[in-house]
């Protein structure tokens, strides 16, 4: 990230509050969902105090559901004990510039000493990586819809009935690419002046449904980068008067929204999954060999990582984009583990996590998946050829949340990798959205029963 512009040293965001150039930053994690949370801080009070020594912020934030109401049921945090205090730790390498928000700087945070907050799952992956002497680095593509109904009017209209920005399928289409720029163009133009490097926009397979794709990193990077690109996306969209969602489905008939995740391994300054070996097309390394087996064999055990809501599941729909079918293959959209590039630019693109994902725990679980893979030399299966959803005879994803929150439980290799405290937590989390969805009622239980039962 050093040399980006926006990108601060801590001794330039001070030269900035002195000039009076900035003069609020914000120190932010995320929770179980992604959603980044903190606080504003006074530019000279976080110069004097928060930068030496953190800052607060109440533990409940990892035991709320997504109205932020706390969920019984958490070891971690309770009524019993008084939701108290866990210390935010500025990570100063992350010091940034907002430029799209007036005079402001950011900050992530990690969470000291606290094992189930997503940012400390990720870090223990990658040091796991590291004692193997590799560097993870990564990029995830994130789609979403957008809305000429502002966030507001949406949430009066209870998301009903709202007006999409395209009115065609605009995949790759550039005339309507361009009746959007007043809003893409400036979500680029802020990404890049905030330090993070932007690759592209376009149009994706939906009704007013797009792609912005940013620089390739360091996996823990990456994944701050999402979340901040994911919070700019909004933002923007509120300063716009437009709306945009990173439902994995947002309506029945269009295309779901995905986070697909490219991933390689670093080695002495040079891709570890190149090499002279052969796996069906592709040259590569054992390294990548094993990596790719590990990930496929243990996908299933951590769905809930990569489809963390109801609606993930509804996103896995055959001849829909959205992979169904557990196997590899070389360019092919169709798998669920697209293996692209060559040499230096060998990577796998896993097309599991749905737009829903929280970042952390996705690339943590592909960590943790591909590393096993390398240990314990896991052999993918053979590469496959052709319609991977005409394929009957290959094993298909979770259908959904509930039987993937029971193969996440029950796995005695997410327990190892994560630790028995992670399991347990994020095990209560995800039944307890499963919970809340079978005590609602649906519009569409009212639509097919009111009258006709």
């Amino acid at each position: 990230m050093k040399g980006n512009r926006g990108v601060l040293t801590l001794d330039e965001l001070r030269a900035k509050i002195e000039a009076g150039a900035v003069d609020t930053v914000i120190g932010a994690f995320t929770d179980h969902y992604g959603r980044l949370m903190g606080k504003r801080f006074d530019g000279d009070f976080f110069l004097d105090e928060i930068a030496s020594h953190g800052a607060h912020g109440c533990n409940y934030l990892l035991t709320t559901d997504a109205e932020m109401e706390p969920v019984r049921g958490y070891k971690f945090a309770n009524w019993e004990m008084g939701y108290g205090d866990f210390h935010l730790l500025p990570d100063l390498q992350t010091i940034r510039i907002l430029t799209w928000l007036d005079k402001t700087a950011f900050v992530h945070c990690d969470i000291e000493d606290v094992s189930v907050a997503p940012r400390s799952i990720l870090r223990r992956q990658i040091e796991r990586a590291a004692s193997i002497g590799c560097e993870p680095l990564a990029a995830s593509e994130l789609e979403y819809y957008v809305f000429r109904t502002p966030y507001k009017e949406a949430w009066q209209q209870g998301y009903k009935d709202l007006e999409p920005l395209g009115w065609y399928l605009e995949d790759y289409n550039l005339l309507q690419g361009t009746r959007e720029e007043f809003y893409t163009a400036a979500v680029r133009r802020h990404l890049k002046q905030s330090g993070i490097a932007v690759e592209n926009s376009k149009g994706e397979w939906g009704l007013g449904q797009h792609e912005v794709n940013v620089g390739y990193c360091g996996v823990l990077d990456m994944a701050d980068n999402h979340a901040l690109y994911k919070q700019c996306l909004k933002e923007i969209a509120d300063q716009t008067g437009v709306s945009v969602t990173f439902m994995a489905k947002y309506a029945q008939g269009q295309a779901g929204s995905g986070c697909h995740i490219h991933l390689s391994l670093r080695s002495e300054g040079k891709n570890a999954f190149a090499g002279d070996g052969t796996l069906g097309p592709v040259s590569c390394s054992d390294l990548f060999r094993w990596f790719l087996g590990g990930w496929i064999a243990h996908a299933p055990e951590f769905m809930v990582f990569y489809a963390p809501t109801i609606n993930s599941y509804k996103r896995y729909e055959d001849l829909s984009w959205a992979p169904t079918r557990l196997a590899w293959s070389h360019d092919n959209r169709t798998a669920g583990f697209r293996v692209v590039g060559r040499g230096e630019s060998l990577r796998i693109e896993c097309r599991l996590p749905g737009a829903d994902a929280n970042p952390y725990l996705a690339f943590a679980a592909s960590l943790a998946s591909g590393l096993d893979g390398i240990a314990n030399h896991i052999e993918p299966p053979p590469v496959f050829e052709g319609d991977v959803y005409a394929a009957n005879n290959l094993p298909r994803v979770p259908y959904t949340l509930e039987h993937a929150v029971d193969l996440f439980g029950a796995s005695d290799f997410v327990r190892e990798a994560l630790g028995a405290e992670v399991v347990e937590h994020y095990t209560h989390f995800f039944r307890s959205e499963q919970k809340a969805f079978e005590r609602a009622v649906t519009d569409w239980e009212r639509r097919r029963y009111f009258e006709r039962i």
